[in-house]
């Protein structure tokens, strides 16, 4: 087959089992409303998708979906960002230095393996419950990803890069910046898209146990107040927003590295 060819029958068959996706989940879907309205399943505690549908309408038309929100994006943002930061930083200077590779690689064994979740009690008790809290759970459990996969990015780049930055008298950190750093791009980014799902679920996990606003708390209440229409509702803004980020992530990695999957 030609190269042509290739090309051609990729992104067909990309789009094939894109159809077949969505297929399958309007098809899930119209097999729990059908389950639903006649009484397969309990409506109680499993209503149909057309009720969840409206109660996620009464929300955005209360003005009740805005809040939680922006509670929750924000949670986010603030701890994904210092977990992608520290993770880059710490996994470039492991990576360059041999000294921060010995110093350091013995406590990030140490801390990796440990449930994050175990932390929390912890974390109660020495900086209460509150949005330091919160962020440090996020910040935690998104770390190591990116630590990771920036500390193997920069081991593994090819070492004549290295040998014709030292040629041209490059000093360390213009070594770093023009040629350490967009050789490990792709296993950084790699490690930042793992970390995203990490984070997104511990920011909800953070907001049910020590939040008083966002998608994780309002779950929560809704739960205990047995509200399962309205419980779902804010479930579909979580998987919602959880698809957005993902998208997007796409499309800055597209931008980044153009080169990847070619």
């Amino acid at each position: 087959m030609s190269e042509r060819g290739i090309a051609g029958w990729i992104p067909s068959e990309r789009a094939l089992s894109r159809t077949i996706g969505i297929v399958s989940l309007m098809t899930l879907v119209a097999v729990w409303e059908f389950a639903a309205r006649h009484g397969l399943v309990n409506r109680v505690l499993l209503p149909p998708p057309s009720a969840i549908a409206l109660a996620l309408r009464d929300l955005i038309v209360d003005g009740d979906l805005l809040r939680p929100l922006l509670h929750t994006v924000g949670l986010f943002v603030i701890g994904y960002a210092t977990a992608c930061i520290l993770g880059i930083g710490i996994g470039l200077w492991m990576g360059c230095s041999p000294f921060a590779d010995g110093l350091l690689e013995p406590l990030v064994e140490l801390l990796r393996p440990i449930p994050k979740s175990a932390l929390v009690p912890a974390l109660f008790l020495f900086l209460g419950i509150g949005m330091a809290t919160m962020v440090t759970i996020i910040a935690f459990a998104a770390v190591f990803p990116v630590l990771i996969n920036t500390y193997q990015g920069v081991r593994g780049i090819d070492p004549v890069l290295l040998e014709t930055a030292r040629t041209f008298r490059c000093s360390r950190w213009r070594t770093v910046w023009s040629v350490v750093l967009p050789g490990a791009m792709p296993a950084i980014l790699t490690g930042m898209k793992v970390a995203l799902s990490l984070a997104i679920v511990l920011t909800i996990l953070a907001e049910m146990l020590a939040g008083l606003d966002g998608l994780g708390f309002v779950i929560l209440d809704t739960q205990r107040a047995f509200q399962t229409q309205q419980m779902y509702a804010w479930i579909a803004v979580l998987a919602a927003f959880g698809a957005g980020l993902s998208l997007l992530f796409d499309k800055i990695e597209q931008r980044m590295v153009p080169w990847r999957g070619q």
